[in-house]
């Protein structure tokens, strides 16, 4: 006599049996009971804009490397609340340059970057990204400023609504800036740098390399925008820059860039800078003897934290005076806009880098540019 479980085994052969006969006696039969047919049926249908692009209608838009590059990097200052804005900025020197040269990116910053910042920042370039947290000494204020006269000096400048008159973190940013970023760990194997902002605009398409510009030619800074510095800023800055020279006389540079800084000798000074927000530098000069020698003495006397000395006006000055002046490179034609200014190039230079501003609507034409006293030194 059977057993139940006899009878299950029985009746799953002949099902299987007929199942088997009917797929190849009947075609209609076997497609719609195949397996495939029977897994796409699981799917959830999808729209055909789901389908992959058929391999044919991609262009392989992948640049080789060049042949010959500077040992060199991008660097961007930013926080994580600097994302969007700092990836807009990526973007457009992505278009522009660094698709075709393809240097790597260096992040620093005085918290450490969140996963969310890496990935954008990581996922918008195909070159390398690197991401540096700020040692606490070369960000902070230090211990031995005096905080009460500092935050004194600090409501009299919002009293008279100095630009960031009132901010400590702006401080220092712009004593990190002018003394400490190129000695970051992240920085040690390079020789250049060109710095990137967040919301900034690069309006043209670069097709050289100004980095090798820099190496080639001899140069040690770049710059796109010069202006005049706001005095309550720096009341003291220069005097203490004469001081810094008299004492160290050996530092100053023959044919150097003094009448780009003072339109007498050196007494008195124009407050003309060359705005830091973009730039392109040799960090070895920034790293070399007289510079370092510069920064130590300025950041001594405290100016960053009693007045509000900025970055461009040191960088300025320390460049103008331990450089020869031809070793200072004005790139005419790279397109650059930070917020209210740019500069935008001219006639042959636009079109040739099929520039997107407005010629009429560029810097070098104000009053208040200091390009026309770079020119004169030449």
């Amino acid at each position: 006599m059977m057993t139940p479980m006899r009878y299950v085994v029985l009746v799953l052969g002949v099902i299987i049996s007929l199942h088997y006969i009917l797929s190849f006696s009947h075609e209609d039969y076997g497609r719609a009971t195949s397996i495939s047919r029977l897994a796409a049926s699981l799917h959830k249908p999808s729209p055909p804009y789901d389908s992959p692009l058929p391999a044919g209608y991609l262009q392989n838009t992948t640049v080789p490397p060049p042949d010959r590059k500077a040992k060199a990097a991008f660097v961007v200052l930013a926080r994580n609340s600097d994302l969007r804005g700092t990836i807009e900025s990526m973007k457009q020197m992505e278009d522009r340059f660094n698709k075709k040269f393809q240097y790597p990116w260096i992040f620093l910053n005085e918290e450490p970057f969140d996963d969310e910042f890496k990935k954008w920042t990581t996922e918008i370039t195909g070159s390398s990204t690197q991401y540096g947290l700020i040692p606490r000494d070369n960000w902070v204020q230090p211990d031995w400023i005096d905080e009460d006269k500092a935050q004194m000096n600090r409501e009299k400048m919002i009293g008279e609504k100095v630009i960031y008159g009132g901010s400590v973190p702006y401080r220092n940013m712009c004593r990190f800036n002018s003394g400490f970023f190129f000695r970051h760990e992240l920085l040690k194997d390079y020789d250049y740098y060109w710095r990137v902002e967040p919301n900034v605009k690069f309006f043209c398409d670069i097709d050289y390399d100004p980095f090798l510009i820099m190496q080639d030619q001899g140069k040690v800074y770049g710059f796109t925008v010069s202006l005049f510095e706001y005095e309550a800023t720096i009341p003291t800055l220069w005097q203490t820059t004469k001081e810094f020279i008299k004492e160290n006389p050996q530092y100053v540079a023959e044919d150097n860039a003094m009448g780009f800084l003072s339109a007498d000798g050196g007494e008195t000074y124009t407050r003309c800078h060359f705005w830091s927000n973009f730039e392109i530098g040799d960090l070895n000069f920034w790293r070399g003897e007289a510079y370092t020698k510069y920064f130590e003495y300025l950041d001594k006397k405290g100016g960053f934290y009693y007045e509000r000395w900025g970055d461009a006006p040191v960088h300025s000055i320390g460049a103008s005076l331990f450089a020869r002046k031809d070793q200072i490179h004005f790139f005419n034609d790279i397109g650059y806009r930070h917020e209210p200014f740019q500069h935008c190039p001219q006639k042959e230079a636009h079109a040739r880098g099929k520039c997107w501003c407005d010629e009429k609507d560029n810097f070098d034409h104000e009053w208040y540019s200091c390009l026309k006293r770079y020119n004169g030194l030449f």
